[in-house]
């Protein structure tokens, strides 16, 4: 159509005799607010975009453990085989699907929407299959170990060409920053989304489940407990996975028909490289490698949190019904302060935002385990705690975009990799939160933990205490430290923005030209 409107000019300007160039100029003018302007439901439907992969990993991340541990009954050493190798083979999955994204040809969809599409139907079903306990014994670590592998793949087929799609939804950076903090804003409510639905549903049942007919002779203050059968705390995770499946595929469809790819046709392609050239392009960038390895640190911190809070409310503080609603005031608490931090960042500065934000759960972190259970403050501490949480989901996922532009600049005969950045900070953010779960759920079988009873050995409970509270303080520490080395500061990003502007006016003026000249002919 651009063509046709080109070649309708090009007649018109014969017959007034008007100059060319002011067709030229006119082209340019209309293509660069075209392509710098992203309107509001173009970032709303990229934001719900992001939804899906936050309410499955919340969902994952704070019900899984106990999921396996009380409901499906393994063994704590198998449950942690689970959660490491699922977490461990999702970690390989992101490059390799990086890789793979940079490889692959633009489609009449674009180059990442065919990803997105295509996985999800099989994202659905294996995440479903995740929450059913298998009729049989036998077998059972192999199901939930083939089928949790399963879903990280397809989900990582889901979210690295999504997270890359950053890059390719506008040329401005002040535009993409504000879909980022629509696309935060929208991934945390979707944590609490993950969060309420599994909780609330789940959360109903889960007074210490039995077997049909058989009390807990390990705990005898249960016989005359009101309890609820296992098979219904089955039923209540199937139903609950169920919602989220709908919701997934409902956030899908969202983000295919509501957000264009744009490709950068003024662009000259890279030519192809192999997986050990685009790991050593990636590492090889000092500001990344920085950035990746403080926020490490920080988000294992927080995985920690995030994957022991479940056990430490029900079993440390004795909050067993209400475990799910102090979740879910976590949650809701970071939904609400995620525009406060997106203006913090971009009146201060993004490292600025980075100490403030992180820091301010150290103190909430350190209280919670020096004081005495107590309902109020725990309700407390869990809306203070949200609000790190905020900062800890938008400031990476702000930061990185900033990162690949850094790289352009220095480097700019090399085009066409951006999914390789995004895909191997998941790929070590996931791997070393893979260790973590596992070596913490390790550590519960050390303390004694029982499958299934109410009650835990003191053991258990201060080995719960030691993973939410002095690990992850000592790990924000460490990430912050590095993060003091992050040469991309406020002023450094502002020049990198002014020279990304002039490449991309430069690139869009020769596109522009380009494209006028050939209708003309």
């Amino acid at each position: 159509m651009a063509r046709g409107e080109g070649a309708e000019q090009y007649a018109a300007s014969l017959l007034s005799v008007k100059p060319i160039n002011t067709e030229i100029k006119s082209v340019t003018l209309k293509r660069k607010a075209q392509r710098r302007h992203l309107s509001l439901c173009s970032k709303l439907c990229y934001a719900i975009g992001g939804a899906p992969y936050q309410i499955t990993g919340s969902a994952l991340g704070f019900f899984l453990q106990i999921y396996l541990l009380d409901v499906a009954q393994l063994d704590p050493f198998y449950a942690s085989v689970i959660l490491f190798v699922g977490r461990a083979w999702d970690a390989i999955t992101d490059p390799t699907v990086g890789f793979l994204v940079t490889r692959s040809r633009w489609t009449c969809i674009g180059r990442m929407m065919p990803w997105i599409l295509f996985s999800t139907p099989f994202a659905v079903l294996t995440y479903f299959l995740i929450w059913y306990v298998p009729p049989f014994e036998q077998g059972k670590v192999a199901w939930y170990l083939i089928f949790y592998c399963l879903f990280q793949s397809m989900q990582t087929c889901f979210h690295v060409p999504y997270s890359a799609l950053t890059m390719f939804i506008s040329s401005n950076q002040k535009e993409r920053d504000s879909a980022t903090a629509y696309r935060m804003m929208v991934e945390v409510m979707g944590t609490v989304l993950g969060t309420a639905i599994q909780g609330q549903i789940v959360g109903g049942t889960s007074d210490c489940p039995t077997e049909p007919g058989v009390p807990d002779v390990r705990n005898s203050s249960r016989i005359n407990a009101t309890s609820v059968s296992l098979e219904e705390t089955k039923q209540a995770y199937l139903i609950a996975s169920g919602v989220i499946c709908i919701i997934y595929i409902l956030c899908a469809t969202v983000l295919f028909l509501g957000v264009k790819e744009k490709k950068e046709n003024g662009r000259k392609t890279s030519e192809l490289i192999t997986f050990r050239q685009g790991l050593w392009l990636v590492i090889s960038h000092g500001p990344y490698v920085k950035l990746v390895i403080g926020f490490l640190f920080t988000s294992l911190a927080f995985m920690l949190l995030e994957g022991n809070f479940a056990l430490f409310i029900t079993y440390s503080l004795g909050h067993r019904k209400d475990f799910q609603n102090l979740l879910l005031l976590i949650m809701l608490s970071g939904t609400l302060t995620i525009p406060w931090w997106q203006w913090f960042l971009s009146r201060f500065g993004k490292k600025t935002a980075v100490y403030v934000g992180i820091l301010w759960a150290v103190p909430f972190m350190i209280l919670i385990v020096c004081l005495k259970s107590n309902l109020i403050v725990s309700y407390l501490v869990s809306v203070a705690a949200g609000v790190s949480v905020a900062a800890a989901f938008l400031l990476p996922w702000s930061m990185l975009p900033d990162v690949v532009d850094d790289f352009k600049i220095k480097n700019p005969d090399i085009y066409g990799h951006e999914a390789l950045f995004y895909s191997f900070y998941v790929f070590f953010i996931k791997f070393a939160s893979g260790i973590s779960l596992g070596i913490s759920t390790l550590s519960l079988k050390f303390a004694g933990y029982v499958t299934g009873s109410c009650n835990q050995p003191e053991a258990v409970s201060f080995t719960l205490n030691v993973l939410v509270s002095p690990v992850p303080v000592g790990l924000i520490i460490v990430g912050l430290l590095i993060l003091r080395t992050y040469p991309i500061d406020e002023e450094t990003r502002q020049n990198n923005q002014k020279k990304m502007q002039k490449i991309l006016e430069s690139e869009e003026d020769s596109e522009s030209e380009t494209s006028a000249l050939g209708s003309n002919v």
